[in-house]
């Protein structure tokens, strides 16, 4: 697995607060990096900045490069359940524990403070990282968060692939089944923007708002007049995601 990692200026004389990005379908490491621009801020506030790959690559598994929201560049965030994927898809469990303890074994990452966003399949993945393990994130953010995948096409191929026909355990990998069941304590910040061509297909922020409501979840959902579902988007609101989560961590 290939990951990209910025470091502040503060990284020099100690320990620093780390937040992970997951990326959306057909992206890798280096888009957040490349399209984003947080890195100015990033150094301003003294985060270091992880962002992974979307999947596991070239395991040469049957159907896994045959569509581009399946399979290579479409992991899911999740630990698949089915064959042929249940021995490697499981980027999930990578998220939350492999890849953290290798970034903080070989980078002056703090052990205590962790913070997760992403944008699209990776705001879906951030979401149910931290609602999942909410004493290892402590600050949680995302951009057009695929909000209910159970409910979406882009969830039940990915979900039916990954975990099977029991569409019962799909919710364990859904945000707002999860937040449902047990909010997670902090706040978190949500933007989506109200000219997304995916925004009534597949992410459904009405979905997480009326859950959030009714679970009692600190949650502040954004729509953005105008913005699409781009990197030009996430541009446009990381500074605002960077000191959600600079408020959390430091």
């Amino acid at each position: 697995m290939r990951f990209a990692v910025y470091q502040p200026p503060q990284a020099r004389f100690g320990s620093v607060p780390a937040l992970y990005y997951l990326a959306g379908l057909t992206c890798n490491e280096e888009t957040f990096v490349i399209k984003a621009g947080a890195q100015r801020l990033a150094a301003e506030l003294g985060l270091m900045l992880v962002a992974c790959d979307t999947s596991p690559r070239g395991l040469g598994l049957p159907g896994e490069a045959d569509a581009w929201d399946f399979g290579v560049g479409a992991g899911f965030y999740l630990d698949a359940q089915a064959d042929p994927w249940r021995l490697h898809y499981r980027m999930g469990s990578y998220i939350n524990e492999e890849l953290p303890t290798l970034i903080e074994a070989n980078f002056p990452a703090r052990t205590d403070r962790r913070g997760i966003f992403g944008h699209s399949m990776g705001g879906h993945g951030a979401l149910v990282v931290a609602l999942r393990n909410p004493q290892r994130w402590q600050s949680v953010s995302a951009f057009a968060p695929i909000a209910n995948p159970v409910t979406v096409p882009w969830g039940e191929k990915a979900f039916g692939n990954y975990l099977g026909a029991d569409r019962g355990a799909w919710s364990a990998w859904d945000a707002c089944e999860l937040m449902r069941l047990r909010p997670y304590p902090g706040k978190i910040l949500v933007d989506q923007g109200d000219a997304d061509q995916f925004l009534e297909s597949q992410l459904k922020p009405d979905r997480l708002q009326s859950t959030a409501d009714a679970s009692g979840q600190s949650l502040q959902l954004r729509m953005q007049a105008g913005y699409d579902h781009s990197y030009w988007f996430v541009q446009s609101f990381v500074a605002d995601h960077l000191r959600h989560h600079a408020r959390e961590l430091l």
